[in-house]
Formats: structure tokens, sequence, C-alpha cells
């Protein structure tokens, strides 16, 4: 059985919160006692989010969010969402990067350019801008935690997903990059593969699968919120949910 942390006076950002494993680990966060700061484009599913937390925690007074609409299209908002969060708590304790695009699955040489350069734009680039504007707050943190969201395909490519994969290998080497130049603080930085998963893009990928094999999103992000912990001091590994325990980037000779 997977433990949820304490997380009581801990302040997390959560990108991509409207909807499955983003939802669901905001969602538990916040019933941990977290101020979740959750990010999404979808404004309704922000929204459905509020309402829940509010109905679960509402007689243990837990944890509360606050909603921010915003396209990880647009560098400069998260820019400003950095400044925003110095401004109202002065730190970060806790960043879940988890919001992604798939693109779509076909023959590198068919996929159109501005499909390839959402994937890069959302996927990898809107990665690094947030940790560029958060990386200040989690080092103000007395322990901070990072995890970016990865896939098994970043480091196993497969024909026909050459967009998504590459985009979720410079993912695991910004991760990698960003643990070792922070080894030596409380930061703590890890990538995440959350393998199948019931959800709206994995169906979008895999048409034909019956997602009731599939852990759902709630089951995902409770072992992913069992790393968010103080007492966790791995970094710079890949957390695999489905085996429910680290590994190292590093690829058999």
């Amino acid at each position: 059985m997977t433990t949820a942390p304490d997380l009581t006076g801990r302040i997390a950002l959560v990108t991509g919160a409207s909807r499955g494993i983003g939802y669901q680990i905001a969602k538990q966060m916040a019933a941990a006692g977290a101020h979740v700061i959750a990010v999404a484009r979808t404004v309704g599913g922000l929204e459905d989010l509020d309402d829940d937390i509010k109905a679960e925690n509402k007689q243990s007074g837990k944890g509360e969010a606050t909603l921010v609409p915003l396209d990880l299209m647009d560098m400069a908002g998260i820019d400003r969402l950095g400044g925003a969060i110095f401004d109202r708590w002065g730190k970060l304790d806790i960043l879940v990067a988890n919001a992604g695009v798939l693109g779509v699955i076909a023959p590198i040489g068919h996929v159109e350019a501005k499909v390839f350069e959402k994937v890069m734009q959302i996927n990898v680039t809107a990665t690094w801008r947030l940790i560029r504007s958060v990386d200040p707050l989690l080092r103000r943190s007395d322990s901070g935690r990072a995890l970016l969201l990865s896939s098994g395909a970043g480091s196993n490519p497969r024909a026909f997903w050459g967009p998504y994969a590459a985009s979720k290998a410079a993912v695991d080497a910004l991760a990698r990059s960003w643990a070792d130049e922070t080894k030596n603080s409380a930061l703590r930085v890890n990538a995440v593969d959350p393998g199948a998963t019931r959800t709206a893009m994995r169906a979008q990928a895999m048409p034909g699968e019956d997602p009731k094999t599939l852990p759902t999103p709630a089951e995902v992000a409770a072992r992913i919120l069992a790393i968010c912990g103080t007492d966790r001091t791995e970094t710079g590994q890949l957390f695999h949910v489905r085996d429910n325990r680290f590994k190292s980037f590093r690829l058999p000779d």
C-alpha cells in the first residue's frame, strides 16, 4: 500500500492539472495538506479540480488550491508565474512538471512541421522555461522536490513515435543536468515514467487498447505523490511508477 507523505504547509506547483494524472496529483497533494498551484489551459477542468478539493477537504480543513489558467505556449506567462509565486509565498517546495502533448503517431517523414514544433514547445521548451522560472524558488525551500514527467519512449523509442520520444529524451536530459547542478543543495530533481495509464493521451496513442487493463490516473498519482516527501533523498534518477522504484538513467552496455 502506498502511503502519502504529510505535505502540510508545503507549496506545490502542478502543471497539466485540469485532467488525467496532473488532476489527480493536485487533488491528492491537497488532501495531504499542500497548497497546490494548479496550472492548466482548460479553465473548466481547473474549476472542477477546485470543487473536488474543497468538497474532500471541507472537514479536515487541509489543502487548498490556487488556480492558474495558463497556456504553456505563453513563455512570458511562465516567467510571470515564478514572480507571482515569489511575491505571494517567497518559495516553492514541490514542482510536478506534468503537462505534455503527444502530437501524432506517424512516420517521422510524414510529421508536419507545426506538429513537431508544438510537441517540442510544450514538452521541452516550456519545461525548460518552467525550470528557469522556479529554480530560485525551489532553492529557497528547506527540501525542494522537482519531478519532470517523462516516458519510456524517451529511452526506448519505437517506430512512429519520433516527436514524442525525442521530446521525452530531452526532458530526461534536462532532469539529469539540473540534478547534477543541484546535487550539493537541498533540492532533489528526478524524472518520472508513469507508464501506460488510463488517460485521454493513451487512448489517442493506442485506440484499440482496452482502457480497463490500465491503472487509473489516481493509482499512478498516488505512487508519484509518495516520492514527494522530505524523506526521499534520491536525485538524478528515473522513477518507474509501474515498478514503484527509482532506476538509473544509464542504459545497459
